[in-house]
């Protein structure tokens, strides 16, 4: 997490609340209309395809299916007890779940930063790699420093609560920016990110809510910057 504040401009935080919801509608409409597609050109039968698409719209809102002409919903079929692709087939399913449930936690955190006017310190994005919840060291620590700042410990403690509903490993990661810094604890930065990260990680596990096992800390120094050194 770089030292050096990343400002942004005023007119790109005043929507993000109506910014957001369109291309969240847009991508669960896009993802149900891609399942759809390659479901079908599978050659499957009604029966699986009836499964499917009831999984699909509860993954997507927890009602009925709108496929199924207002009939009563038949009990759910196992898909993969009679289909030779079925692995494939769950794991296009799992994928998918998870993919709404992060893209759900992103949601409620970006309202949160957005409620607490904690756009210049904290914000959120979905990678290939899952979903990366970004905080600029300055709204963790002071400066030299791998303690936890007290007044930083309540948004802390907030993001420890959203992370208990996810089951994904989670990775801390720490960064620094290209500012050398050679003190008895901390002789480079090396040893700053990794002990930040660590601090931040023993802090959320503290809150109860998470599970040891499903974290990692780890520290890039300044070779990995999350934003430019060349930022003011």
């Amino acid at each position: 997490m770089s030292r050096r504040k990343k400002h942004h401009a005023e007119h790109h935080e005043e929507h993000m609340d109506e910014s957001w919801l369109v291309p969240y509608a847009d991508i669960l409409t896009l993802l149900l209309a891609l399942f759809i597609v390659l479901f079908a050109s599978a050659d499957a039968n009604k029966t699986k395809f009836d499964a499917l698409a009831q999984s699909l719209s509860a993954a997507f809102s927890g009602s009925p299916s709108v496929f199924d002409n207002n009939r009563t919903i038949a009990p759910e079929v196992d898909v993969s007890s009679q289909d030779p692709s079925k692995n494939e087939v769950g794991k296009e399913q799992a994928h998918l779940k998870e993919t709404i449930q992060l893209l759900e936690v992103k949601k409620v955190l970006d309202q949160y930063i957005q409620k607490n006017n904690l756009v210049d310190d904290l914000n959120t994005a979905l990678t290939e790699d899952g979903l990366m919840i970004r905080i600029k060291d300055s709204a963790l620590f002071t400066s030299g420093s791998a303690d936890l700042r007290p007044d930083s410990q309540r948004f802390g403690a907030e993001i420890a609560t959203m992370l208990s509903t996810l089951s994904q490993q989670i990775v801390i990661s720490g960064h620094t920016d290209n500012v050398p810094i050679n003190t008895r604890e901390f002789p480079s930065n090396w040893e700053l990110s990794s002990k930040r990260a660590i601090n931040f990680m023993k802090f959320l596990l503290s809150q109860g809510k998470l599970q040891p096992e499903r974290f990692s800390a780890i520290g890039y120094g300044e070779y990995r910057p999350m934003a430019s050194n060349n930022t003011p």
